[in-house]
């Protein structure tokens, strides 16, 4: 069976160039970085190396650049070192978006358990969470706002340079996941102004259980995992050769990479939009302007959230197993239960339960494009007429 995968978002397969450049350390370069003998020194260098890759990657300097287990880590590293310091529990006022991923909702769930104040800032029909609105929701005693920089399901980017004029011009910290938009758009820490930005390894052609967590120079951040003084004291813990090599190894590849890249996505999905949209009457897309323009910088290039109608997402992908896929929302026993995102941007329960996520990634073929589109049209077409599938 021709699978199509088109669920980069979730996640993006390893690069050859990052597999291989990791190999060595698996095998010949095995030893603990932390020992004073030749089998640890000799693998400083290199970590340092991978480093400079990621910072360069940021637009950050390398001793703003931690290593990390993956964007989970990254994400409670700043939510609980902001808020819980070892000499005092410093409470406070923590201002999040309506549909970030669980790795901010849960921990912010966790810190408002302790006492924190938590307010959570809705978005606009298209996925956008308005500044005023985020500075509508500061308090004398806000101490850290937390807003991802592209939404993981439509594809919507935060104006995240702006609401980080407004938190510092009240000396409030500001925090962005930029999982989902690295690799895929410009980031650069610097344009953004944010003290801490998370990045996650399997989103941009590295390892799962890889990432790192940008903490901008002068800014104090607690650590989460206490242990030795790995990684300049941030976050104690045997570091991880081999992964950390790979991530380097990602970031110098998307560092190198010129605008065509971004191009070529953008070309995908608005090919397999255009295959679904001429077969398939009624299909709408989610956070899509109308201005292509505007959508080039608002939406990310390589995402579609579409709305299938007359059928349930969940339905259609398990009888399409030849794309992988995911959806926005689950259907039990009659019940919608739409993501936060799709409940933000005010999507109807019966027009949501025909949402699927496709997102194609560097590797996916134009063939995978063009069989996943018309595969899944097969399968809506046999759903609503109740034919099976290759019936005349």
């Amino acid at each position: 069976m021709f699978l199509s995968y088109l669920d980069n978002n979730a996640t993006t397969p390893i690069a050859p160039e990052v597999a291989e450049v990791m190999q060595p350390y698996f095998h010949q370069l095995f030893g603990n970085p932390s020992s004073s003998h030749v089998k640890g020194t000799e693998l400083g260098d290199a970590i340092e190396h991978a480093r400079r890759h990621v910072a360069l990657f940021l637009g950050a300097n390398t001793d703003e650049v931690t290593f990390t287990s993956g964007g989970s880590e990254s994400n409670n590293h700043v939510l609980k070192g902001v808020f819980l310091d070892r000499k005092q529990f410093l409470g406070g006022h923590l201002v999040i978006s309506c549909f970030e991923h669980p790795a901010i909702s849960q921990p912010a769930a966790y810190l408002e358990s302790l006492g924190i104040e938590v307010t959570r800032v809705g978005c606009n029909a298209m996925g956008m969470v308005e500044p005023e609105q985020v500075k509508k929701s500061l308090r004398p005693d806000t101490r850290l706002v937390s807003i991802m920089h592209a939404n993981n399901e439509i594809g919507a980017i935060q104006s995240i340079a702006e609401i980080t004029e407004l938190c510092h011009q009240r000396d409030i910290l500001v925090h962005t996941d930029a999982a989902q938009s690295l690799g895929k758009v410009r980031v650069d820490v610097r344009e953004l102004g944010v003290d801490f930005l998370t990045l996650a390894g399997h989103k941009i052609y590295a390892p799962k259980g890889v990432g790192a967590l940008y903490i901008r120079s002068g800014v104090h951040l607690e650590s989460l995992i206490h242990g030795a003084s790995h990684e300049s004291g941030v976050r104690a813990g045997t570091e991880n050769t081999p992964y950390w090599i790979g991530l380097g190894e990602a970031c110098r590849i998307l560092s190198e990479a010129d605008s065509q890249h971004i191009e070529e996505l953008k070309a995908k999905r608005d090919l397999l939009f255009k295959r679904l949209s001429e077969a398939i009457p009624g299909l709408t897309v989610n956070g899509m302007y109308d201005d292509p323009a505007i959508d080039s910088a608002r939406r990310l290039p390589n995402t579609l959230s579409v709305n299938f109608p007359r059928v349930i997402g969940g339905e259609l992908l398990d009888a399409t197993p030849s794309v992988c896929a995911s959806t926005g929302a689950a259907c039990h026993s009659g019940e919608t239960r739409m993501s936060d995102t799709l409940t933000g941007i005010g999507l109807q329960p019966d027009v949501a339960q025909g949402t699927v996520r496709l997102s194609v990634g560097r590797t996916t073929t134009i063939e995978e494009v063009e069989r996943g589109a018309a595969d899944l049209i097969a399968t809506w077409t046999a759903l609503v007429t109740g034919n099976p599938v290759g019936d005349g």
